[in-house]
């Protein structure tokens, strides 16, 4: 995943749970969860989109 070993994930997590704490992480990841939800919806929209150019064209 990305190039990263077990070792430097874990050094991650520690970072993370350093800087935003454990009370604020499960809001932290259902924020990033619902992000990327938002994301593919707009991406899916936007490939409508071009396909009714095209059909238009």
């Amino acid at each position: 995943m990305f190039g990263l070993g077990m070792g430097e994930l874990l050094i991650l997590l520690v970072i993370v749970l350093l800087f935003f704490g454990g009370k604020k992480l499960p809001q932290l990841g259902s924020s990033l969860g619902e992000s990327m939800k938002n994301f593919k919806k707009g991406m899916e929209g936007s490939e409508d989109d071009k396909k009714d150019i095209d059909k238009k064209s």
